[in-house]
């Protein structure tokens, strides 16, 4: 039996597969539209395969997300890694709408497994030692790390882009390309150094799993209990929807919006590669200023802050004017955004137990799939009818009515306040009895 990491050998692990996680993100994030509308799929076409990401999560989601729990984290994570790998390869070789939804499928697979193990691997390596303990500077950090990769990585698609070296194949080839092998670094990442006291790849492990899968509508009845009973995991739950409904306005329509700017999907991507890495070292700042918020105001206020600030943001996208003002809007926007998730994955945390930690997770997230997945579609049909500005401010409107499902949080945060101060794993790793100072 392997014995459990310390909370200092745990984060560095946990951070480090974080950066492997989200760096391949950074060469595509800002031409993954681009690329497809460049390969012959008009825009519409292009929201709707990549809406079937949302409905795989969503069928997915609890069936595996008992997976992690009954084998172990680690085997999931890495048969994640491996359908991550597997999606890129197909996203190398579609050329049709068919060929996009493949990517979908298996992106949607990977989604599914990915969502929640790594971070339920991290917090119960620390509550072994510190039981209880909250987590949230270290979400916030985690935050922080895929900020600074994702701005890497964007940062050298854009300048691939613009050299454009391999002249025989499109200029957005080469960083698809890099993606792919850096994903594939991913799988190796995960196999060398993410180690658990137990896992349960056995018969007795895929018996539970197995268990799992087949009790997912109990799973489901039994999640829905569990939303009916805790107004805090009800609101952060629904807040997923209007959040994932707030990013489809920065996250896929910029790049459309740039492309109609300039002319040009080529010269759109050689632009969303600088500003793409400027967003996700924005979105670090914001992760970083969601740490101070909470440090000072508490988790909860500082989430609220987050959403308002990203939903605003949002509809200021629609507002740009000329390139220039979309860069400024777009920046602005995923620092916001950057601002809403530590706090809030540290809240989903506070109402999660170890041995529910990684369903709690998955039923957020299935609830934002699931909500990206019927506003997709309808976005696409809305900006082929009026414009995707008109979307930008639609969805950054919707974002805001994130900001009622904290307030069940907040109140729970008070309440909390009143009983006393919880334990926090301070910035370095160590067990504080108050927050961190940054004087």
């Amino acid at each position: 039996m392997t014995e459990p990491l310390s909370p200092m050998a745990a984060r560095r692990v946990f951070l480090t597969l974080t950066a492997t996680r989200w760096m391949p993100v950074g060469f595509i994030v800002g031409i993954l539209v681009l690329w497809m509308l460049e390969r012959g799929l008009s825009l519409p076409s292009a929201m709707s395969a990549m809406a079937v990401i949302g409905f795989v999560v969503l069928l997915l989601e609890l069936p595996t997300s008992g997976f992690a729990d009954a084998l172990g984290r680690r085997p999931v994570l890495i048969v994640a890694a491996v359908a991550n790998l597997a999606s890129m390869v197909a996203l190398i070789l579609a050329h049709s709408f068919t060929g996009f939804v493949i990517v979908a499928v298996l992106t949607g697979v990977f989604r599914a497994l990915d969502s929640g193990p790594l971070e339920a691997w991290y917090v119960d390596a620390v509550h072994h030692s510190h039981p209880g303990a909250d987590v949230d500077q270290d979400l916030s950090l985690a935050g922080t790390v895929v900020g600074i990769v994702m701005a890497i990585g964007a940062v050298l698609s854009g300048g691939l882009i613009a050299w454009h070296p391999v002249t025989a194949f499109s200029a957005l080839w080469l960083p698809v390309l890099i993606c792919l092998v850096l994903s594939a670094l991913h799988v190796v990442a995960v196999v060398a150094l993410l180690r658990e006291p137990v896992t349960h790849v056995d018969s007795t492990g895929w018996s539970r799993a197995l268990t799992s899968a087949k009790e997912a509508p109990s799973i489901v009845a039994s999640g829905l209990r569990l939303l009916r009973d805790n107004r805090v995991l009800r609101g952060l739950v629904l807040l997923e929807c209007f959040w994932s409904t707030a990013m489809i306005g920065m996250e896929n329509l910029t790049p459309v919006r740039m492309a109609e700017i300039l002319g040009s999907e080529a010269q759109a991507g050689v632009i969303m590669g600088p500003l793409a890495a400027g967003a996700w070292a924005v979105f670090a700042l914001g992760a970083r200023i969601s740490g101070w918020i909470s440090a000072r105001w508490g988790v909860a206020r500082s989430a609220i802050a987050g959403r308002i600030a990203h939903s605003l943001l949002s509809v200021g996208l629609a507002l740009a004017v000329g390139p220039i003002g979309l860069v400024v809007a777009h920046l602005l926007v995923y620092t916001g955004h950057g601002m809403q998730g530590p706090t809030y994955n540290a809240l989903l945390h506070r109402e999660a137990s170890s041995r529910n930690r990684a369903t709690v997770l998955s039923m957020a997230s299935m609830c934002g799939f699931g909500a990206f997945s019927l506003v997709m579609p309808l976005a696409g049909l809305l900006a082929d009818a009026t414009s995707t500005r008109v979307v930008m401010a639609v969805t950054g409107a919707i974002g805001l009515g994130g900001v009622w499902c904290l307030l069940p949080a907040l109140r729970a945060e008070r309440s909390r306040s009143g009983r006393g101060s919880s334990a926090r794993i301070g910035e370095r790793g160590h067990l504080d009895s108050s927050p961190p100072s940054i004087g």
